[in-house]
């Protein structure tokens, strides 16, 4: 069953406890970030008092005891489009109480995860994403099977990765 509008937004909504999201490429290819992205290319930075309906979300969620997070798997060197969602997302998203994590493959193996992007909603919903090459999103579809391995994924994830704020003292980015 693929999951768009409301049914999409509905995952959220309805969330328990928490929502957490594994992300694996280097580049995702959103028509609404275009202009951004280009003038990231051409070196405007995010101001610091950035706010987003995200970032809205994710304030309102955690006033009500819920959780959102996620690890993001890469390698160095960061795409201009890491760099660019590092700068225009990721440090405002940690600010208003998104866990990010970052798990840097560039001098290791991968533990053992997936290459499939997925949501995860109370360890009981799961929503693959699916992308093209360039990183255009195709479609959502929910999961039907058994949601324990991507339990196990997440647990092993989480604990392979580092915090967001961490890796970019670390690193830069």
């Amino acid at each position: 069953m693929h999951l768009d509008g409301d049914e999409w937004r509905r995952c959220f909504t309805s969330m328990k406890h928490d929502a957490w999201r594994l992300e694996t490429l280097p580049v995702y290819t959103m028509p609404q970030e275009a202009e951004k992205f280009a003038r990231f290319r051409a070196g405007e930075r995010s101001p610091n008092d950035h706010t987003s309906a995200w970032m809205d979300d994710i304030r309102h969620w955690r006033g009500q005891g819920r959780t959102v997070g996620r690890v993001h798997v890469l390698r160095r060197p960061l795409s201009d489009y890491l760099r660019f969602e590092f700068e225009y997302y990721y440090r405002h998203h940690v600010r208003a109480g998104e866990e990010i994590r970052i798990l840097d493959l560039t001098d290791r193996e991968n533990p053992g995860l997936p290459d499939q992007d997925f949501w995860m909603f109370d360890d009981s919903r799961v929503v693959l994403m699916h992308y093209r090459s360039d990183g255009t999103q195709i479609n959502r579809e929910l999961h039907q099977g058994d949601p324990s391995p991507y339990v196990a994924w997440r647990k092993l994830a989480v604990s392979e990765s580092i915090p967001f704020t961490e890796y970019v003292r670390r690193f830069g980015a």
